[in-house]
């Protein structure tokens, strides 16, 4: 049973049932119901590690260009915000393969991915993305590391031509290391962003940006490996 603040209880098949016409009635009242997305997803996952925010994991899903049936190598589970979010866009074509080292990490996204319905897509791999990928003529290696510039290697000779090596960091530090790594190994089109996020608040008299700003959460590094 599913419980409705207000409304009482309801079973879980009556609530997907409605899902076909977007209207539920109960307790004398019409709802409208639609389906999660993968944003009302990930808010609500179980956390262990901080996510990635949507702002972020969009810059790296369109600067990586990951679609219908991408093969993608993920370094760092988290607590699964990302890979949800990759699992979503690569769809039933494509694949995702997350190592992580943490028995912790990796159970917590276990369960978060299977909560989305997204585990037929999905491998988990207790193993160091920088001691060496497994996995060939990959379309995109994204990683959410302390040390990127570590993995650089192994992405390399992972990576298909022209795929996408991806690195967030926090600091800039972090930044200048993992750029340096990737010149050295011959990567393409190294580019490093950072995007803020304002809202804008529309009123009756006019519209203002809004007080609250998500500002610095982290940086997005990407490159495009070469032959």
């Amino acid at each position: 049973m599913i419980e409705i603040a207000g409304l009482g209880t309801i079973r879980p098949e009556l609530l997907k049932s409605s899902l076909e016409t977007g209207r539920l009635v109960i307790g004398g009242k019409s709802l409208s119901t639609r389906r999660a997305s993968v944003s009302d997803i990930i808010s609500l996952i179980e956390r262990k590690a901080q996510i990635l925010t949507s702002k972020d994991i969009a810059m790296i899903i369109h600067l990586c260009d990951i679609r219908c049936g991408s093969k993608v190598v993920e370094g760092g589970a988290g607590s699964g915000a990302l890979t949800i979010a990759l699992l979503a866009s690569v769809a039933s074509a494509g694949n995702v393969t997350t190592y992580e080292l943490r028995d912790d990490f990796a159970a917590i996204t276990s369960r978060n991915v299977n909560l989305a319905g997204l585990s037929d897509r999905w491998s988990l791999k207790k193993a160091d993305i920088c001691s060496g990928i497994d996995e060939r003529d990959i379309n995109a290696v994204i990683v959410d590391i302390p040390n990127p510039w570590d993995c650089v290697q192994s992405a390399s000779d992972a990576l298909d031509v022209g795929g996408s090596f991806c690195a967030f960091v926090p600091n800039v530090n972090q930044v200048e290391r993992t750029v340096h790594a990737l010149r050295d190994r011959g990567f393409a089109e190294i580019r490093a962003f950072e995007t803020l996020l304002r809202e804008m608040v529309v009123h009756n008299r006019g519209i203002r940006p809004s007080s609250d700003m998500l500002g610095h959460t982290g940086y997005v590094i990407v490159s495009m490996s070469k032959p």
